[in-house]
């Protein structure tokens, strides 16, 4: 098998300059360069540049896959997007992150030391991921802690952590992953056991209408000079800053109203989180189970449709097969021979047996003389 690496940068915020995209040209000739973004496959040689450094440089979002089971994506956002505090809680190897003068670089990755994933040895893995996985960045600038919640997950899942460790805030909505947030733990082959422990104990997303709600109830106690601040900011075209610095002030104030004072629930410690494993696996294929059986129930009705059209046309399907028979030929046979046990399954289950064997012998009276044809029948027992 062939090596095969694939790279792919995107700019967000600011396009690059030309020659911005010259320096990329002198670092590969090959590559597809635009305003937007870098993209490449290697088969042989390597990318001359380190990624991070592309990324502390030039890009927003980076996304790698090679088919020794290797990927790799990368955000950076505005360091002001988190305090450092927040983010030391959910990084360590497989979920790093990076600090910059002006950003922070978030770092996913995960290496499938089993070589069992078809993934990465049966397809060429790396196209698609970066427009699935890029709708994460506004989720993280509006405050959305549930991607760095995967990437601790990711950590787990990578026998990164010791049992004593403690999980970091949890958020509401892991039982309600965005479009985006699945396809990173997908990217990242979360165990689907270990998701489902840490999400059920994370709260629902509130209603749109309860958020607006309580949105209004806080809104109305805040210091008319913050909010003309507020306002400005937005004017200036800092829209998605206001949404995270107000989103946060408003879960914070929504938290203080709804404790009263009571303490929160104490963070899981990763013994306590895999001791869940095993329950929620049971949980897991017994759901597969359900839904299998009720996909092939639906599948034998479908069926049963088919096979009583079948036997509402049977006059003429068999005027069909004698009509194919005598293009005297492999193909020939081969759809008639289709057509025949089709129609035996169909006239049998409704219960016309005796009406097939006559179809048959007529059949017989102008084709028996055909020994490939008859041996196929003989051969499935229609004789």
């Amino acid at each position: 098998m062939s090596e095969y690496q694939y790279y792919e940068f995107a700019a967000v915020d600011q396009p690059l300059s030309k020659q911005q995209q010259a320096e990329l040209r002198a670092l590969s000739s090959r590559a597809t360069i635009s305003a937007s973004g870098f993209h490449n496959e290697y088969h042989w040689g390597d990318l001359k540049g380190d990624p991070l450094d592309w990324m502390k440089q030039y890009f927003d979002a980076h996304v790698y896959s090679a088919n020794w089971a290797s990927c790799r994506f990368m955000l950076r956002l505005p360091k002001k997007a988190f305090d450092k505090s927040v983010v030391a809680a959910f990084t360590g190897d497989a979920f790093s992150a990076t600090a910059t003068a002006q950003h922070w670089i978030l770092d996913w990755s995960f290496d499938d030391d089993s070589g069992e994933l078809g993934r990465f040895y049966t397809q060429e893995d790396g196209p698609g991921w970066l427009a699935r996985l890029l709708p994460l960045r506004d989720e993280l600038l509006r405050g959305d802690t549930r991607p760095l919640y995967l990437g601790w997950l990711a950590r787990l899942c990578g026998c990164e952590l010791d049992d004593e460790d403690e999980e970091p805030p949890l958020p509401a909505g892991l039982r309600q992953l965005s479009q985006a947030q699945a396809a990173l733990a997908e990217f990242l082959e979360l165990d689907p056991d270990l998701l489902a422990v840490a999400a059920a104990a994370s709260a629902d997303l509130p209603a749109s209408r309860d958020i607006e709600r309580s949105a209004k109830d806080w809104a109305e106690q805040m210091p008319v000079a913050e909010l003309r601040a507020a306002m400005a900011q937005l004017v200036a075209g800092q829209g998605r800053d206001v949404e995270r610095i107000m989103r946060a002030r408003h879960m914070a104030w929504q938290s203080s109203q709804t404790s009263m004072g009571g303490s929160a629930a104490p963070a899981r410690t990763v013994a306590q989180i895999e001791e869940g494993r095993g329950a929620a696996e049971q949980l897991r294929l017994a759901r597969e189970r359900e839904q299998e059986a009720a996909r092939l129930a639906r599948q034998q009705a479908e069926h049963a449709k088919h096979l009583a059209k079948v036997a509402l046309r049977a006059d003429a399907i068999w005027c069909e097969i004698d009509q194919t028979l005598k293009d005297g030929n492999g193909a020939a046979y081969g759809k008639a021979f289709t057509a025949v046990s089709e129609l035996a399954q169909a006239l049998e289950t409704a219960g016309r047996r005796d009406e097939f064997r006559r179809g048959l012998v007529r059949l017989l009276s102008t084709h028996g003389g055909r020994p490939a044809w008859v041996a196929r029948l003989a051969k499935a027992g229609l004789m």
